[in-house]
């Protein structure tokens, strides 16, 4: 006889517990109203969770001021729209001691999960080597017993239960979800005593899905129907008659705005704790807001958007857009010299720089296409939304997949070449990237994907701005080692790797003064002892043209800021 697991959402989460290790799966709708509940059952009640999530974004600030997580394990903390930002919640948090903190890769982070859902001791990976999450204790490099190189192995990682929204499912708990799937359901799998479960649809027949079921009833603890619950997420239904929903920025951006405000436990108060049923939550969003969703699942509602948010043509290119423009230049030299298959493009500036440097390459006639750590393949850009997990993206990708496909096979695999644009919030010399934290200084954001596109992509271009905090000597915390990065592009120059090893100045922006007086002031602004190649050339100024395409796909300036 089949066992019914359907129930109501506030007895589902009744079934974590104090000193649970809580996974709540991030995937393409990145939140789950599950999440939203657990904050309410336990708001202050210090139940002591370990708290297993990809991607902390803003709204993993409530756990954190409910006093609900001892440990965070976690590849990401830190805000997400309206741009990518340290959250001083996490950095208080983590530097004061209050939650302990693991950094993991996204990678490794779904690999550990993996070699707990398949009942492995460890799962082998090319990632952190050379990096300072190297000292994590799931973390072990040793020689290989085939032909002695050595290997990284990580350790599994168990979550007593995991929180996951998906598509749809039927009464008896088999669970269906659209891809891509970013870190896939390991967590669920591994999960000790299962998966707890919220879906958009409950249907009587799962079989006309069977195509997207990802999840066997006897790994679901409990299920919930809970519309609308990926919110602020999005649900991503291509390939099903069902109905599904765009990604919520706004609230986003007003939930990272709150949590900078002193007032935030009033914005808490109102949008969780005193919204008892996920039916008060919906009453609160409001019909208009609801349709508006709606309506941006829609293919082409990209259209709307660029018709109301017309690129400003007439402002003069500011230091992001010549540093973007530059990079997305060396990118397309850089496809054509490798002969390259893909591209991978990175957060923020990266990302425009990525998108635009394959529009420059395809237009000589060079078949590479795009990829994203979420696992999309093969994917065009969209007007008037720059995110690179942007959902009207998603129906024009040839492939949608999962990160492991992406990180763990396109990026390194020995089938394909796969070059990738990344940004920094430090450099160093020898092009070690530091993502995560300033010792004695601010916690950053983590790693992302960054350490595995650094640790296996054929090639990495560094974008940013040239200042001085951002140039170092040498990393205090490695996030993503340098022997792939090949290049660093900025507002100022470009440095790529000399026959020292050392990013070297190889080309200087046009400006103002004599090349001597540019290449001057930007070794003002290196931290380390400057290399000047012998045959330095200058670049020549970003085109109109090619403002306006990146402006054209980020016309509020939210990465291309002055």
């Amino acid at each position: 006889m089949a066992i019914e697991r359907l129930t109501s959402l506030p007895e589902a989460v009744s079934m974590v517990r104090p000193g649970d290790v809580v996974h709540v799966v991030t995937g393409h709708t990145r939140w789950t109203a599950a999440s939203y509940e657990l904050v309410r059952q336990h708001w202050g009640a210090k139940p002591g969770f370990t708290l297993a999530m990809l991607s902390l974004s803003s709204l993993g600030t409530l756990f954190f001021e409910g006093g609900m997580v001892d440990k965070v394990i976690t590849g990401y903390s830190g805000d997400i729209f309206p741009n990518f930002t340290p959250n001083r919640i996490f950095s208080d948090a983590y530097r004061s001691g209050a939650v302990e903190v693991e950094h993991w890769s996204f990678l490794t982070f779904l690999q550990r999960l993996e070699a707990a859902a398949r009942g492995l001791p460890a799962m082998v990976t090319r990632s952190l080597g050379e990096s300072s999450m190297e000292a994590n204790e799931g973390f072990a490099s040793v020689p290989s017993p085939f032909d002695g190189e050595e290997m990284g192995l990580v350790a599994p990682l168990v979550p007593d239960v995991a929180l996951l929204h998906g598509t749809v499912a039927d009464k008896e708990g088999n669970v269906g979800i659209c891809a891509p799937l970013l870190e896939g359901v390991w967590g669920a799998m591994a999960a000790r005593r299962g998966a707890i479960v919220t879906v958009d649809h409950i249907v009587d027949d799962i079989r006309p899905y069977q195509h997207i079921v990802r999840i066997p009833a006897h790994r679901v603890l409990a299920l919930a129907e809970v519309p609308l619950g990926a919110h602020p997420g999005g649900l991503y239904t291509h390939g099903t008659t069902l109905e599904g929903y765009g990604e919520d920025y706004e609230f986003w951006a007003e939930v990272r705005a709150a949590s900078r405000r002193d007032d935030f436990g009033e914005w808490i108060r109102r949008w969780v704790l005193d919204c008892p049923t996920h039916d008060d939550y919906l009453d609160r969003l409001g019909r208009t807001r609801v349709a508006y969703l709606r309506a941006k699942a829609e293919p082409d509602s990209w259209k709307r958007q660029r018709d109301a948010h017309p690129p400003d043509l007439g402002a003069a290119v500011n230091s992001w857009e010549a540093a973007t423009v530059f990079a997305a230049r060396h990118l397309a030299e850089r496809i054509r010299v490798r002969r390259a298959d893909a591209v991978l493009a990175g957060a923020g500036v990266a990302n425009l720089a990525a998108w635009l440097g394959v529009a420059k390459a395809r237009e000589a006639g060079l078949p590479v296409v795009l990829t994203a750590e979420l696992g999309l393949w093969g994917y065009q850009p969209t007007p008037a939304d720059p995110y690179v997990f942007n959902h009207r993206s998603f129906p024009s990708s040839t492939m949608v997949t999962d990160s492991e496909t992406v990180l763990g096979m396109f990026v390194g695999g020995p089938g394909t070449t796969t070059l990738a644009c990344m940004g920094a919030a430090q450099i160093d010399r020898y092009g070690n990237v530091n993502s995560t934290v300033v010792p004695g200084g601010p916690f950053l954001v983590g790693s992302g994907g960054g350490n595995d596109v650094a640790s296996g992509a054929a090639e990495v271009v560094v974008v940013a701005t040239l200042t001085e905090r951002r140039t170092v000597e040498e990393c205090g915390y490695v996030t993503s080692p340098g022997r792939r990065v090949q290049a660093l592009v900025t507002d100022l120059g470009v440095f790529t790797r000399s026959e020292r090893g050392q990013l070297a100045l190889s080309a200087i922006a046009t400006g103002e003064g004599s090349t001597g007086g540019r290449v001057e002031a930007v070794r003002r602004l290196v931290g380390w002892d400057l290399e000047v190649a012998a045959d330095l050339h200058e670049l020549p100024e970003p085109s109109e043209a090619e403002v306006a395409t990146l402006r054209g796909w980020d016309p509020h300036g939210f990465f291309l800021r002055p």
